[in-house]
Parts: structure tokens; C-alpha cells; sequence
């Protein structure tokens, strides 16, 4: 669904029952649909669902050490989590995708020895691809520190440093905006 979700290009509609053709846009996609005896269409619930987890997997994002990894391998929210101070909270390295991470992996031992186990088990957003494509901004004379997703134009993520105030939403067309690397 993700990946058909990815094919369809344009806004939504505005109406969960409309239903997008995938053969007029994607006639491969469509044939394989036809093959596996699916339908080659998509309505728009569907679409939409599918744009969220897109959006929620490539930029949902939480601040470093706001959860922790134990041995056993599964993942708590950390509550002696007092929030970053100023000084990392304007650092893209102090900012961690919240999925599984993809990067991490491909790091050499070295990179990997000066990394915490338990609170650096997610790729940070400052090795992320294209370069430049968060803005860090400071709001209300340096109490809120707001990222801005280029690629994803419309989510705003904040963290009140010194807090455990912190959270994402997006506000846009649902589009991934893919002439980023041509802007930067």
C-alpha cells in the first residue's frame, strides 16, 4: 500500500471515496495489481493513511535521550528524561528519527564507540540525505527550538529545552517535496 500510495502524484481530493485510477498513472504498478488479481485502484482513505506513515517513517523525529533501549532490546520512554539544554537542543545531532534505524548499521566501530547503546540506537537527522534538509529555528527569545522538515514541507517538530516538552505535527499537502536537492 505504501509503495502505491508513493505512485499517485498530486493533492487529495478532499473526499475519502474517490478513487484513483493506478493504470492511467502507473501502468506497470497496474499490470502487477492485475497479475496478483487486485483491482488497480486506490481510494483516497487509503492513500491518505498510507501518506501518514510515509511522513511519520521518513521525519517523525524525538530528541536524544528522550527513550532508551534496554538490554533485552525493547524501547521505554525514558522518565529521567529532563529535556536538552540550549546549547544541544540547537545541534541536529541531538535529533533522532523515530524508526528503526538504517544508518546506524553502516557505521564503522570506530563511529560506534562514542555512541551510548541505550539512548543512540537511532539514526540522528544530522546524517541525513540531502544535506540541509531540516531548518532549526529558535522562537520566543530562545524557549522553543523548532525544526522544519524540507522534505516534508508543512511538519514543525519543537522541544522546549530544560523540559519534557516536546512533539511534532503536520500541516501540508501531503506531497514529499522532491525538488530539495535542486534547491539546496
Amino acid at each position: 500500500m505504501l509503495a502505491l500510495a508513493e505512485q499517485v502524484k498530486g493533492r487529495f481530493q478532499g473526499d475519502p471515496s474517490f478513487e484513483y485510477n493506478l493504470a492511467e498513472m502507473n501502468a506497470e504498478a497496474a499490470a502487477s495489481l492485475i497479475q496478483s488479481g487486485k483491482e488497480p485502484v486506490m481510494k483516497e482513505e487509503a492513500r491518505l493513511t498510507a501518506t501518514i506513515e510515509l511522513i511519520d517513517r521518513a521525519v517523525g523525529i524525538v530528541p536524544r535521550g528522550a527513550f532508551v533501549k534496554t538490554p533485552l532490546g525493547t524501547v521505554h520512554e525514558n522518565r529521567h528524561f529532563e529535556g536538552l539544554s540550549l546549547a544541544e537542543a540547537k545541534k541536529l545531532s541531538s535529533y533522532f528519527h523515530f524508526t528503526d534505524p538504517v544508518n546506524l548499521k553502516n557505521k564503522t566501530l570506530l563511529e560506534k564507540a562514542d555512541l551510548d547503546p541505550s539512548t543512540d540506537f537511532l539514526d540522528s537527522l544530522e546524517h541525513d540525505i540531502p544535506r540541509g534538509s531540516w531548518s532549526i529555528q529558535l522562537e520566543k527569545a530562545g524557549t522553543v527550538v523548532v525544526l522544519r522538515s524540507l522534505l516534508w514541507l508543512g511538519l514543525t517538530f519543537y522541544h522546549v529545552p530544560m523540559t519534557k516538552q516536546f512533539g511534532y505535527i503536520y500541516f501540508g499537502t501531503g506531497e514529499k517535496n522532491l525538488d530539495l536537492p535542486f534547491m539546496l
